[in-house]
């Protein structure tokens, strides 16, 4: 799934202030690189290059002006954006406790969002990238790398390689509205659509919300995991993420009867889909 850039438009946050801190973030991102901030770009591009040094920073010990600049940055632009919950979705008539909403999912304010990750787990590299992995951890802030970095140093330590398929990982949220960040892979899919691949993508949709019973959460955001990039067909997702989703609900695994699931979709083809299979 794609969505907009979230982190270059910041709407109302775009004052004279909210400037002159972007600007103070990518020097010292820049100072980091050992180049100088090019001079004179307007606001827009210059939040662009923002988003672009973010993008593609490695994971490292992060400068404490730059951590409180950047807080004040992002949080300005989510009270821009504006937030919405359980309580702005549409609920399913055949499931109570699943519903649909149609919008940024960096927006959500619910326990979890699902980030549909890549395997190197560390966020999408490609500055600007219209991705929801890019979205996501331009919105949280470069603290999301970090945690995601230790994780994959922690796997690394125990002599495991790069996060398997279907699998799934915790994090906080950071700036973002949501508390916390489920990151799992989904399969990849070039040429015929196999049984393995339908397997892998339940198995990603069950590890997020099995993880976030664990660790007690009761709102989950689940975005459309590998129809993007990674080519699954958007029909046959929908389906999977919806029946497993409606499975886990009515299981006995703890903390499942407690929990309410959002279907975040952002392009006119996944609502329909989701729509068809919520019976909205």
């Amino acid at each position: 799934m794609t969505t907009p850039a979230t982190g270059n438009g910041t709407g109302k946050a775009d004052s004279a202030a909210h400037s002159r801190l972007v600007r103070r973030a990518v020097e010292i991102l820049c100072s980091e690189e050992g180049t100088e901030p090019p001079a004179d770009l307007d606001p827009g591009a210059q939040r662009a290059l923002l988003r672009a040094l973010m993008n593609t920073r490695e994971p490292g010990p992060l400068d404490p002006e730059y951590l409180e600049v950047e807080g004040t940055i992002l949080d300005a632009e989510a009270r821009a954006r504006g937030t919405a919950s359980w309580e702005n979705a549409e609920v399913s008539p055949i499931h109570p406790r699943m519903a649909l909403w149609r919008g940024d999912i960096t927006r959500l304010a619910v326990d979890a969002i699902v980030n549909a990750a890549n395997s190197a787990l560390l966020g999408c590299r490609v500055p600007g990238h219209a991705c929801i992995d890019n979205a996501i951890h331009s919105a949280a802030g470069l603290q999301l790398r970090e945690a995601c970095a230790t994780i994959m140093a922690q796997r690394r330590a125990a002599g495991l390689g790069p996060e398997p398929t279907g699998e799934a990982e915790i994090t906080p949220g950071f700036h973002l509205p949501a508390r916390h960040v489920l990151h799992t892979v989904g399969p990849i899919v070039s040429g015929r659509l196999t049984d393995a691949h339908r397997a892998a993508l339940a198995s990603s949709y069950r590890s997020c919300l099995g993880l976030a019973a664990s660790h007690g959460l009761r709102t989950v955001a689940l975005c459309c995991v590998s129809t993007g990039v990674f080519g699954f067909p958007q029909d046959q997702a929908a389906r999977i993420a919806v029946s497993t989703t409606a499975a886990f609900l009515d299981s006995a695994a703890p903390g499942a009867s407690r929990m309410r699931v959002v279907f975040d979709v952002f392009g006119a083809r996944d609502e329909g889909l989701y729509r068809r299979e919520l019976g909205l």
